[in-house]
């Protein structure tokens, strides 16, 4: 299994027509069978008077409407590419998956990769695209209802890594072939591993020293410039925004270096599954 990571643009409809392998039509109405997990607030936006069935633009439309209902939202960088894509491919000699599979894929894959944390009733929207054999896509927004910007967890590419070996052992599944052998998932990081976690807990955006530093200079500047008394205190206040932006891309180098590093898997843990989702039989357009 295989996890990739695509970049991250402003529309929906070329990560879903990428997924489905064709463009997104209005009169192609996705099922159960295509569309296998989504978020979990989704379901509010079904009527159980009604019996509908998304479109594939219809679809795209719902994951991509936070971008145009929250206009000031935006990354860490300043840009407005809200849209993340991941795929996930199987071995070529895998078996085939139930859907109940696919979805407790999708879920364990979005939570590693911190896009959905459990309990979080503000989380972003996403789906999970079941369309292309062997293959699980998922498209995500990464503007949260509450209008704030969901951050991805910043050792994406070894957690996602990770992940994947523990599906891997727990459905059964040919495993990633590896230089080290089927031995390696239990040998320790490589120091280039044990680095990518440090700099990742350094540049961790919700937890990291730095986030909490650049927090703490970015609500000094604010008190400054709110009982500024004479051009001095605004010119020092506008000096600590500019620290603290400083600061952020500090945290966005580190992030991406520690992606670099992460090109081993952890070692092996137990997870609990996540429970499959069930699409409601009734959808009613946002």
């Amino acid at each position: 299994m295989i996890p990739r990571v695509n970049e991250r643009t402003m529309s929906a409809k070329d990560a879903l027509s990428e997924a489905l392998g064709r463009a997104v039509r209005p009169e192609e109405g996705l099922t159960e069978y295509t569309i296998v997990a989504y978020w979990p607030a989704l379901d509010s936006y079904t009527l159980d008077e009604e019996s509908a069935t998304w479109s594939s633009v219809e679809w795209a439309d719902h994951l991509e409407d936070p971008i145009f209902e929250n206009p000031f939202a935006a990354s860490p960088r300043g840009d407005r590419h809200a849209i993340a894509h991941l795929d996930v491919r199987l071995h070529p000699g895998d078996r085939d998956l139930s859907g109940a599979e696919w979805a407790e894929i999708a879920h364990r894959f979005v939570r590693a990769a911190g896009i959905e944390i459990p309990g979080d009733a503000n989380s972003c929207r996403w789906i999970a695209v079941q369309a292309k054999p062997g293959r699980l896509d998922l498209i995500a927004n990464l503007i949260r209802l509450d209008g704030e910007w969901q951050h991805l967890a910043a050792d994406l590419p070894r957690r996602l890594n990770d992940e994947a070996r523990r599906i891997e052992q727990d459905l059964r599944l040919i495993p990633v072939a590896t230089s080290d052998g089927p031995d390696r998932a239990r040998r320790p990081p490589t120091a280039s591993t044990q680095l990518a976690m440090l700099l990742a807990q350094l540049a961790d955006e919700r937890v990291g020293p730095l986030a909490t530093v650049r927090g703490l200079i970015e609500n000094s500047a604010h008190r400054l410039a709110c009982q500024a008394t004479s051009p001095v205190d605004a010119d020092n206040s506008h000096r600590l925004e500019l620290i603290a932006d400083r600061l952020r891309t500090v945290q966005e180098d580190l992030d991406t270096m520690a992606g670099r590093l992460a090109t081993q898997p952890g070692l092996r843990t137990t997870v609990a599954p996540a429970p499959p989702a069930v699409r409601p039989s009734v959808r009613h357009a946002p």
